[in-house]
């Protein structure tokens, strides 16, 4: 069937990608520092710079990358969500074209140094490899302005020995798999939850909070499967931070073989494993309160 209908454009977005801001205060000899990596997209009226290269609407890539570096100086960088609120109602409420913003942020762990037992007051080793991150849309103007937060953690690497099992699965002529009852459970999170509110708690202990949850109830419940230890996870965090509106879990299966070590006259009792980087399983889950707002354009990129 050949198409005729007219071409239009469906969607536009622009912004400047990952402007990383490492920014310290040193309002007295012990110094506190915050890393971010930064991505700024901005919608609205641009179309004519698409369809007819007409920039009269456009506040270039490197305008916002200034923002992101001035906005880290005031108001300041003391919680990234705050910050990228900021940043977002910047652009909104400033640049007549825009009519949302989006800011991602990427913030990167440094833990202090110890020297003698004393930590010191200007020097830290990185923490790694989990990220913590936030995703905040600012749309509207003046009263109708609306936003969205997303709080989160990437590259969280968990394990446990023992603990896990699967077995009891479908089977047909292709299956190999042999089931298990006592198997390594090895994953590399990323967990994205969206606040049904976007203020009046203290967004570091949140964060923290979830984050001990999540590692908690991988730790405790004995899994069946990897996709009911990411319902146990997502549960709990619901349900013990009530300002969450829904949570969404992807967990790689990192998968860990017995070694064959039997064909050197060594016996391997679940102690020797080939850590496997790909295939990988691919498992997610998203969870949700029955009465969450309306999660509107919080999820777009």
């Amino acid at each position: 069937m050949a198409l005729t209908g007219p071409i239009v454009l469906t969607d536009h977005r622009y912004g400047k990608a990952e402007n990383r801001v490492v920014r310290f205060y040193k309002e007295n000899a012990r110094h506190e520092i915050r890393d971010v990596n930064v991505s700024t997209a901005l919608r609205g009226d641009f179309e004519a710079a698409y369809t007819d290269g007409d920039q009269s609407h456009v506040l270039p890539t490197d305008t916002q990358k200034h923002m992101a570096f001035v906005y880290s100086k005031k108001p300041g960088l003391d919680t990234i969500e705050e910050y990228a609120i900021a940043l977002g109602k910047h652009f909104v409420d400033t640049v007549d074209p825009v009519s949302s913003a989006r800011i991602d942020v990427d913030s990167f762990g440094w833990q202090r140094v110890s020297v003698d037992g004393a930590e010191h007051d200007h020097t830290w080793v990185r923490q790694g490899p989990e990220i913590r991150t936030a995703a905040v849309t600012v749309a509207g103007k003046g009263e109708r302005q609306r936003r969205w937060v997303i709080g989160g953690i990437k590259d969280l690497v968990l394990l446990k020995s023992t603990g896990s099992e699967f077995a009891d699965f479908l089977t047909d002529e292709y299956t190999t798999l042999a089931p298990t009852h006592d198997r390594v459970l090895a994953s590399s999170l990323v967990v994205q939850w969206r606040f049904a509110e976007t203020g009046g708690f203290d967004w570091d202990e949140v964060y923290a909070g979830i984050r001990a949850t999540l590692l908690e109830l991988f730790a405790t419940t004995y899994s069946k499967a990897l996709q009911q230890t990411l319902y146990a996870m997502g549960t709990a965090a619901l349900e013990r931070f009530p300002m969450l509106a829904e949570i969404r879990l992807s967990a790689p299966n990192k998968h860990h073989f017995d070694y064959d070590l039997a064909r050197f006259e060594i016996e391997n009792k679940g102690e020797v494993f080939w850590a496997a980087d790909r295939p990988y399983g691919s498992i997610h889950a998203t969870l949700a309160r029955a009465d969450a707002p309306d999660a509107g354009i919080a999820w777009q990129p």
